[in-house]
């Protein structure tokens, strides 16, 4: 395995291709006098502007140049970046989801603009505006090339607005300069603007990006030149404290309770290209909750991650190692326990730093510290919780990363496990980018750290990956000893060597209806290698993949797998069942179609059926969700999964149901209300989330949150509170 590895590595290192020749760019003149963001170009500064013009089609072509042309202009001043921006457009009848920030881009009518301020291709600041002048601001890493490295997430002070007119509308942006983070006396930044367009059926972007890329990709992009160097900005200091009222009752434990909560976050900015986040209390009852799943497996289910205070840089923390099977940093894990019935409760954070962002052009730099408060009741100790990341830039876009984290408890507990008082990675990390984004890939390894731990307890995996116009290649390794542990990562299980191909045959018909179709062909083996390498896993599939020009898909799969149980296991979770035994294999096999309409609808659907055998019984699974938009106010979308397992007797068959409807209601730019219904019988809930933003100063909110549960088969009450939280951002 390691000399296989080792191979692999040494192709990293030879896959550094040429980016393009033809480059883009257009000069940001500086002004003296400030702009009014109304979204109304009328101020005689927009005359004196370079524009950047001639946006290429994207979708349904990448060849030629769009069909609806787009014009940007910038101007900077001491302060500000100016950002003025004429849409041209083939009517009035846009399409958007709601007047919410933060939108999501896709299937409605936008544009956004990428700024690289360190000109890596890696990072990214990402700002967007809709006809209705409903802005947007995200951060892009690892080169944009999954959605792994997309976030909206992350929040800035920024002003922006726009204005219909007949066959076209503008848009103002004025974005302070220390939203940013740069180098003193830069001279340029690598620029590109995508935007959708749903009346033409168009997709643009300036600078030409083929159509296997991904739009927000930061590998073909231009430059937007500075007439004079940029200077060193002074980020003001934020503070922004919060006030929580909390009334909350479990009818389980027959318990009522009401606290008021104060606490709050301090960023720090440590020259143009560092911030020092610093929180105490942090409460993040207000963030949104997760959308619940149907697990069938014997893994646990990865979460995104949707707290403020973990967002900016998150790439730096979280991005080591492999995402799905060897996740060494996971900051989920952070402010989570088990209680003495193994239920995963929250742990409240008593407060921490963390530290990222540039030290030059090539080196990134993050550090992060949180302390967790102890629940002797609950047996849960109080844990110090740090990681140290360091990210050097190598041979173009390529960087390798190096990183150690520590779960350390500070004082003993008579309930806590010897092997429990620590645990601690290092490990180092190649991530390959070539310059034109055929290539990427990744090479790590990962050594824990823990009391009386065995010897087997390295994390290491390579993975490459080829992406041209008509094929598309990876294989992606992974072995993880029986001994390694991360307790601040997602590790789905140890004592495993995997082995993941995914080889894509893509065409591009002419004169059809359809705009792209693919086949693909997907083995996944795993293996356990304390057991001789017995192979405990497989998974062969195949699929068909089409995307038509209407912006409707067609899907169809066929899967046909192995797994072979160690533990015994009953994949309906039925309480009292008969568990499936352990040291058996079993063979099934799976066929699936789904259809997707075009999103562009103010109705749209998604729908995939799927039937086969399931370990030694049947199952029949129908995944589906619709939306309706009454624009721009009102949104519902209805999701639904439904499984039904059938096994023979003894074991347990069941009807499984996941059923999650929601409201979003925008009654204007700054109030909003959401309402998310979720029914599991799986989990045994029905559980009811509204809440209630009233976003009264820029980053500044007022929130009502209240929470509902019940169980589901005799439909008692479970669980229920209301939160009054109050934030505030003040720079100083």
């Amino acid at each position: 395995m390691t000399r296989y590895i080792s191979t692999i590595v040494l192709l990293l290192f030879f896959f550094q291709i040429q980016a393009q020749d033809i480059i883009k760019s257009f000069v940001v003149k500086q002004v003296n006098t400030q702009i009014e963001p109304d979204g109304i170009l009328d101020e005689p500064q927009w005359n004196t502007a370079v524009p950047a013009t001639n946006f290429w089609q994207y979708f349904p072509l990448d060849s030629i140049q769009a069909t609806k042309q787009t014009e940007i202009k910038m101007l900077y001043d001491n302060d500000n970046l100016y950002v003025g921006i004429t849409v041209y457009t083939a009517g009035n009848d846009y399409a958007i989801q709601s007047l919410k920030r933060d939108f999501r881009a896709g299937n409605s009518d936008n544009i956004t603009l990428l700024f690289d301020t360190f000109n890596d291709g890696n990072n990214a600041f990402l700002f967007g505006i809709n006809p209705y002048g409903v802005r947007r601001e995200g951060l892009v890493s690892g080169g944009g090339l999954n959605l792994n490295g997309f976030t909206i997430s992350w929040d800035v002070k920024w002003k922006g607005d726009s204005k219909i007119y007949d066959g076209y509308y503008t848009s103002e942006m004025v974005i302070p300069l220390t939203a940013f983070k740069f180098k003193e006396g830069e001279t340029k930044w690598r620029f590109n603007s995508y935007r959708f367009d749903t009346q033409s059926n168009e997709n643009s972007t300036w600078m030409n990006i083929p159509q296997n890329q991904n739009i927000y990709g930061l590998t073909f992009m231009g430059d937007m030149i500075f007439e004079n160097p940029l200077g060193n900005y002074r980020t003001p200091l934020a503070f922004i404290p919060y006030i929580n009222t909390i009334a909350q009752e479990d009818f389980e434990l027959n318990e009522t309770n009401t606290t008021i909560k104060v606490g709050g976050d301090v960023k720090i900015p440590i020259g143009n290209s560092m911030n020092l986040d610093v929180t105490v209390n942090p409460d993040f009852s207000q963030v949104e909750v997760d959308d619940q799943v149907t697990n069938l497996t014997r893994f646990e289910v990865s979460l995104p991650e949707k707290r403020q205070f973990f967002i900016d840089n998150s790439d730096l923390f979280g991005s080591f190692g492999g995402g799905r099977d060897a996740n060494p940093f996971f900051s989920r894990r952070i402010g989570i326990a088990k209680d003495t019935a193994d239920n995963s409760i929250e742990n409240k954070i008593i407060g921490g730093v963390r530290l990222s962002g540039k030290v030059n052009k090539s080196l990134r730099l993050g550090f992060l510290n949180l302390q967790t408060e102890e629940d002797l009741e609950m047996n849960i100790a109080s844990n110090n919780n740090t990681m140290f990341a360091l990210q050097q830039t190598v041979f173009g876009r390529s960087n390798i990363g190096m990183f150690f984290i520590n779960r350390e408890t500070f004082k003993d507990y008579d309930f806590q496990a010897p092997e429990d008082r620590y645990n601690r990675v290092a490990g180092v990390d190649y991530n390959l980018i070539s310059d034109n984004n055929v290539w990427n890939g990744k090479f790590y390894v990962h050594k824990s750290f823990a009391h009386n731990a065995g010897s087997k307890d390295l994390s290491t995996g390579a993975f490459l990956q080829y992406n041209s116009r008509n094929w598309n290649f990876f294989e992606d390794l992974v072995y993880l000893g029986n001994d390694f542990r991360s307790d601040l990562g997602f590790i789905r299980r140890t004592d495993i060597f995997k082995s993941a191909t995914m080889i894509e045959r893509i065409f591009w018909p002419e004169n059809s209806a359809l705009q792209t179709h693919s086949f693909q062909f997907f083995p996944v083996i795993t293996w356990s290698p304390d057991t001789n390498f017995t192979k405990t896993d497989y998974d062969l599939m195949g699929a068909w993949e089409s995307k038509f020009k209407d912006q409707s898909e067609i899907n169809i799969g066929y899967s046909h797998s192995y797994t072979y149980l160690l533990d015994e296991f009953d994949p309906t979770n039925t309480d009292g069942a008969v568990a499936l035994p352990s040291e058996v294999g079993y063979h099934y096999n799976n066929v699936s179609i789904e259809y997707q309409s075009d999103g562009r609808k103010r109705f749209g659907f998604k729908v995939e059926p799927s039937y086969g055998s399931f370990f030694n019984g049947d199952r029949f699974s129908v995944q589906g969700e619709m939306y309706l938009r009454f624009q721009p106010k009102v949104f519902l979308i209805m999701k639904a999964n439904y499984d039904k397992i059938t096994l023979p007797a003894p074991y347990s068959s069941a009807d499984i149901w996941l059923i999650s409807p929601k409201i979003d209601v925008t009654l204007s730019k700054s109030i909003f209300w959401s309402t998310l219904v979720q029914y599991s019988n799986q989990r045994d809930n029905l559980g009811f989330n509204s809440r209630l933003q009233w976003r009264f100063a820029p980053l500044s909110d007022l929130f009502i949150v209240y929470n509902d549960n019940y169980f589901v088969n005799v439909f008692e009450p479970k669980f229920r509170s209301i939160n009054l939280k109050l934030t505030y951002w003040l720079n100083i």
